[in-house]
C-alpha cells in the first residue's frame, strides 16, 4: 500500500531536481538524445508538463468522481512544440505545485485509493495504482535524463565504462 505523505515527497521534489540539474547547462546536454525518435531532457520535460495536464489529476478526479473510462493520454503531443528549456522548468514546477495542492485538499484514505477507473488500455486500475505509477514514472525520467546526459560521454570514459552501468544499459527509450 502506497502512503500519500511519501507519494508526495518524491512528487514534490521532481521538479527541483530537474531544475538544478539542467537549468543553465550548455544545449548540447539538455539536447543530447540516444539517436532518432528518443528523447532529450527538453522533450521529457514537455512529457511531463502534458501529465500535469492531462494525466494525474484528472484521471484521479475521475475516479474519484465515481469511477468511469480515461480519455487516452498521447504521450508524444509536446513533441510539436519547441519551448525554451527555462520555461519548461518553471512551467512544470508551476502545473506541479498546483496538482499537490489539489491531491493534498482530497485527504485521500484507504477507501479512495480502493475505487477504480477505467484505463483506455489496460482496463480497470485503482487510484492506489495510479498514485504508484506517477511516483515510479518521475523516477524514471529522471533516471532517463541523466542516462542520455551520460551517454553524451560514452566513449569518452574509455576502459572507465566497465564500471558504469549507465553506459552499459543500452535500452533506447523515449
Amino acid at each position: 500500500m502506497i502512503h500519500i505523505d511519501e507519494v508526495l515527497a518524491v512528487l514534490a521534489r521532481t521538479p527541483r531536481v530537474l531544475d538544478v540539474q539542467l537549468r543553465g547547462l550548455p544545449e548540447p546536454w539538455t539536447e543530447a538524445n540516444e539517436g532518432e525518435g528518443t528523447w532529450n531532457a527538453r522533450n521529457v520535460l514537455g512529457h511531463l508538463i502534458s501529465g500535469e495536464d492531462h494525466d494525474w489529476i484528472p484521471r484521479a478526479r475521475i475516479i474519484l468522481e465515481g469511477g468511469g473510462p480515461f480519455a487516452p493520454f498521447n504521450r508524444f503531443d509536446h513533441l510539436a512544440r519547441k519551448i525554451p528549456l527555462i520555461d519548461l522548468l518553471e512551467t512544470f514546477a508551476e502545473k506541479r505545485a498546483s496538482n499537490l495542492d489539489t491531491l493534498r485538499a482530497w485527504r485521500l484514505g484507504p477507501r479512495e485509493l480502493a475505487r477504480t477507473g477505467t484505463h483506455p488500455e489496460f482496463g480497470l486500475v485503482t487510484l492506489e495504482q495510479l498514485l504508484a505509477t506517477w511516483v515510479v514514472h518521475d523516477l524514471d525520467h529522471v533516471n532517463q535524463v541523466a542516462r542520455v546526459m551520460a551517454r553524451r560521454y560514452d566513449a569518452s570514459v574509455g576502459p572507465w565504462k566497465a564500471y558504469l552501468s549507465v553506459l552499459r544499459d543500452r535500452t533506447r527509450e523515449t
